[in-house]
């Protein structure tokens, strides 16, 4: 049996955090969050990672991982620039930013045929999370069936700004239903979870599962993606900052009943850094792991 793929979306401008956050350090060998999530994709039985990042940083991304993992799981390079051409597309309108997230999972489409997974490079999903995923991806991934790990939102929040998440709605059988981006989450003085809409306040309920980008897809989704890029593209000529999500994809199929989408419940508390001032609880947490066994020091 072909293993599931792992996709990491690396090619961030890390601009609230001010840097390179893909490769910062936070383990006590100088490990980044990124090499907890391969650990734990190796040992749940990932067979490949393909990493999409830019070419300006090639150089400092390949020094920091090379030789660390490349003899337990395959490794590939995938890069997304402003101008990165897909099928169909070879010019495109003036740009501001990278196209999103949807694109950058686009441009790895020549590395991957087989299910796999999509994470963020600066985020920590858990151990779980990723048996969950190959699981899913080995058993029950088929063209119209995706599947998504859910994250209660309280576990997602920064204690140090606001965040972007991805909101879901959920039938009783499990099924997403829908997902939106709901724009600078935080708390308010009273310890309530709101989001922007424009220029007001709407509140959250804190249970609700939440979308960190970690999704399970078929290869059929590059297809599906590329279809809707197109129209994307030419809808959005005049907005040099517009971005193409993965939720914009996955909420079109779902409207048109072209996929089902399981939402896996995790109850593992997310660490990421979108701030810097974030950075000296994520080196906690994974010290706190280390020292209750989650994961050996060093990693490697």
């Amino acid at each position: 049996m072909t293993k599931p793929s792992l996709l990491i979306l690396a090619a961030g401008m890390g601009s609230r955090y001010g840097g390179l956050k893909q490769i910062d350090p936070v383990g006590p060998a100088g490990e980044a969050i990124i090499e907890y999530s391969i650990y734990d994709a190796i040992r749940a039985g990932f067979g490949k990672v393909v990493f999409v990042i830019r070419e300006s940083i090639e150089e400092a991304f390949k020094e920091k991982f090379a030789n660390k993992f490349q003899d337990q799981i395959q490794v590939e390079y995938a890069f997304q620039e402003l101008d990165t051409p897909v099928a169909g597309l070879t010019e495109f309108p003036h740009r501001e930013k990278p196209w999103g997230t949807a694109h950058a999972v686009m441009v790895a489409h020549s590395k991957i045929q087989e299910p796999f997974a999509v994470i963020n490079a600066d985020d920590y999903y858990g151990v779980d999370s990723f048996r969950q995923m190959a699981e899913f991806l080995n058993n029950r991934c088929t063209a119209d069936h995706y599947a998504m790990i859910g994250y209660t939102l309280e576990k997602t929040l920064s204690d140090h700004g606001h965040v972007n998440r991805g909101i879901c709605t959920v039938d009783q059988d499990g099924f997403l239903q829908s997902v939106f981006e709901a724009t600078k989450i935080q708390r308010d003085e009273q310890g309530n979870v709101f989001y922007m809409e424009e220029d007001e306040q709407k509140l959250l309920v804190e249970t609700e599962l939440v979308s960190m980008n970690f999704w399970g897809f078929h290869p059929s989704f590059f297809e599906a993606a590329n279809e809707r890029f197109r129209a994307f593209v030419k809808a959005n000529a005049e907005q040099p900052r517009a971005e193409f999500y993965i939720p914009t994809v996955v909420n079109d199929q779902l409207d048109k009943g072209e996929v089902k989408l399981s939402v896996l419940p995790n109850e593992e508390r997310w660490y990421g850094v979108t701030y810097r001032e974030d950075k000296a609880v994520v080196v906690d947490a994974f010290q706190n792991m280390i020292d209750e066994k989650v994961y050996p020091n060093p990693l490697w």
